[in-house]
């Protein structure tokens, strides 16, 4: 795979992951992808081609680990007033974090919107 192709594989890997949690299902409000449970977003993955205006990236909501991602070279407070609610946007493109670090933060994202016993589910699954 040619390198610049790098973050079709992580935006899929991401996608992948974050559906496999109990209930989760995708959307496609305004033209873009993102992942929710029940009725809130936990993962934002964008559209699905770059443009002039857009590059690959993805929205996390991180209650807990906001601080060290916002340390990550790149990643910002998400635009529309949501980085002032914890959620940041991670680059796809360039140097990223290792993939653990990101699915680890899709999971922070997950257990911080989903309902109680839907987080429990996932603890019992492992």
């Amino acid at each position: 795979m040619c390198r610049m192709d790098k973050w079709r594989e992580v935006r899929q890997t991401l996608r992948e992951f974050a559906l496999s949690m109990p209930e989760a299902h995708e959307d496609h409000p305004w033209g873009e992808t993102v992942i929710k449970v029940n009725k809130k977003i936990f993962l934002f993955l964008g559209i699905e081609e770059p443009t002039e205006k857009w590059s690959p990236s993805a929205g996390v909501k991180l209650p807990e680990s906001n601080g060290h991602a916002l340390a990550v070279e790149g990643v910002k407070p998400s635009g529309y007033g949501l980085g002032k609610a914890g959620w940041v946007t991670i680059p796809l493109m360039g140097e990223l974090p290792e993939t653990e670090v990101l699915l680890d933060w899709v999971e922070e994202s997950y257990r911080a919107v989903a309902p109680k016993k839907l987080v429990a589910e996932l603890d019992a699954t492992g």
